[in-house]
């Protein structure tokens, strides 16, 4: 529990980020909580003193117009940027209290994975891609192996439509599966945390649904931060729902009130249609 100067530090850092986080009683209802995030790209700066909390097993939705960095800051929360040249972040942010920027790396993407706005199976079996990441893991038991991919297809929704193909090519699978091969393969190594960039956005109605619904299910067993521009499937899916703008947080909090009652204009000028 936080001293009474660290909440207040909290507080401090939340109204200089001029947005509001999703505050829980105890900070071990939180996962992930960054304060006065800043991120460059060379000498652009795409982060402006992001403050906001995740709150554990649930799903939390950030959305906005394109190149508002809702992208940029869940590529933070797994360090995915690292993988670009060129860039800096500053600011606090930690997994489960425990600063994230101070962690092996490996361990990060295994305890926070990620998932693409383009589905990208690897040019290999089914059963290969979801015993992938357990094997990088060091798993080698078959039985194990067997069991962990089995289990992660069932969560995923398509354990019923391949259990009898698991060793024919993933790229045999339409675009909807291969986004929920995509899902199942970051689920095999149980993380804690499940990044969604605009996983729905190729997809057709049907897909979306399906890819909601398993969304929507695996929350028991995984704390979901999921980008969309599709405003319905926020409003659909997420239990809270964050509004990005020049990549500024301009508010965040219960998605049913960001929706019907947003306590900033901008919010509800974009949720309302009026620009965006």
């Amino acid at each position: 529990m936080a001293t009474p100067q660290q909440q207040q530090t909290i507080r401090d850092a939340t109204v200089a980020s001029g947005a509001k986080p999703v505050m829980s009683k105890t900070d071990s209802n939180l996962k992930l909580t960054a304060r006065s995030i800043n991120f460059y790209y060379g000498q652009f700066q795409a982060l402006h003193g992001i403050s906001l909390d995740i709150p554990t097993n649930k799903v939390t939705a950030f959305i906005g117009p394109s190149g508002c960095g809702k992208s940029t800051f869940l590529r933070t929360m797994n360090r995915m940027n690292e993988t670009l040249r060129n860039t800096r972040m500053e600011g606090d942010l930690k997994l489960d209290g425990e600063d994230l920027m101070g962690m092996d790396v490996t361990d990060v993407r295994r305890r926070v994975g990620m998932v693409f706005q383009k589905s990208n199976p690897f040019p290999k079996s089914i059963f290969d891609n979801v015993a992938y990441g357990l094997r990088v893991n060091g798993i080698k038991k078959k039985s194990v192996v067997a069991e962990a991919v089995e289990k992660s297809l069932a969560h995923a929704a398509l354990w019923g439509e391949v259990k009898d193909k698991l060793h024919k090519p993933a790229s045999a699978l339409s675009g909807g599966q291969q986004q929920r091969l995509c899902i199942a393969r970051a689920l095999a190594v149980e993380p804690e945390v499940l990044l969604l960039d605009e996983p729905c956005s190729a997809l057709d109605p049907i897909a979306t649904l399906k890819i909601e619904e398993l969304l929507f299910q695996i929350k028991d067993i995984t704390t979901i931060v999921i980008v969309t521009h599709n405003m319905q499937q926020a409003a659909r899916l997420a239990d809270f729902t964050g509004f990005f703008l020049m990549g500024k947080l301009v508010e965040i909090d219960d998605t049913k009130k960001i929706f019907q009652n947003p306590g900033k204009k901008e919010t509800e000028d974009y949720v309302t249609g009026r620009f965006g």
